[in-house]
């Protein structure tokens, strides 16, 4: 059966895109849950303004992502943190901690799920964490953990 995306599904599409899916998936769920349209003629046309809409939005998505990636990536995040002797924290900066370290220094807001890193920082210096805005945005972010 032949749909049209109503919103973006992962591994199966973006907004406008026609598919050619198996007619239990088409009704059973896409079409009950508002996610997909049965594809007619009219609906072709509109989903071509849609991806149109689409690929505008991406473009200035990417934009905007990458002005952000051009003034975090020269920049140094300094995190004060309690440690001991050794450099090792008393807890740990975790996503949250760096994104609002961003905010405060760089005045940039960010979604802590957009940071790449899996694994809390536990020590004193300086560490490289992932960020990724935009699926074709992806960068390196410098931080230095300091002792408080």
């Amino acid at each position: 059966m032949k749909v049209v995306l109503r919103s973006d599904l992962d591994r199966v599409g973006k907004r406008g895109d026609l598919l050619e899916v198996a007619d239990g998936y088409a009704r059973n769920y896409l079409i009950p849950h508002g996610l997909a349209i049965p594809a007619t003629e009219g609906i072709e046309a509109q989903a071509a303004a849609m991806r149109r809409a689409r690929d505008l939005k991406d473009a200035k998505d990417r934009e905007g992502a990458e002005a952000v990636a051009r003034k975090l990536v020269p920049m140094v995040i300094t995190i004060p943190a309690r440690a001991g002797a050794e450099g090792r924290l008393f807890g740990s900066v975790t996503t949250s901690d760096v994104v609002e370290a961003v905010h405060e220094q760089a005045g940039i807001e960010l979604d802590r799920r957009r940071i790449l890193s899996s694994e809390a920082i536990k020590s004193v210096g300086t560490h490289e964490i992932g960020v990724r805005l935009h699926p074709e945005v992806q960068f390196q972010i410098t931080v230095e953990v300091v002792p408080a």
